[in-house]
């Protein structure tokens, strides 16, 4: 059965004077989060952006992906922490998400740091998100194994 999830979001005003909130309906686990083109294109101040939730989105999609993989090995992660880093930039073509970095530090015992680089590697390609974004964003990640 398919998971279908819900977010809305609301603006005001012109694009670069206006401002917005984005809402998770499904979960209720944010409302009414501040955003503005400001947000998006010079300082957070407080306020989130598309990119930034789309980094949100990575991040965990990622995680969860790589531990599948890793558990389906035999060698379930004690712990991951993930990061993706968004870059969102004004091209010829106008304003894109160009890329989206990865940065996994893994604690895997029973785990050498290459089968844990080529884990990350080949999840990188396979999450779903990653999936989404493939062919439109340039998706790197780099891979720790810590003790």
């Amino acid at each position: 059965m398919a998971a279908i999830r819900r977010a809305e979001a609301t603006w005001s005003g012109a694009l670069t004077s206006g401002a917005g909130e984005v809402s998770a309906i499904s979960s209720g686990a944010f409302a009414d989060l501040p955003v503005t083109w400001a947000s998006r294109t010079e300082t957070s101040d407080g306020r989130t952006s598309p990119e930034e939730l789309v980094a949100a989105a990575h991040a965990a999609c990622f995680a969860m992906a790589l531990s599948g993989a890793l558990a389906r090995a035999g060698t379930p992660p004690e712990r991951l922490d993930v990061s993706a880093e968004v870059t969102f930039d004004k091209l010829e073509a106008g304003w894109r998400v160009v890329s989206s970095a990865l940065t996994v530090r893994g604690v895997v015992p029973g785990m050498t740091a290459a089968d844990f680089g080529a884990a990350a590697e080949s999840t990188k390609d396979g999450c779903p998100i990653s999936v989404a974004l493939a062919g439109n964003v340039a998706l790197s990640v780099d891979a720790t194994l810590e003790s």
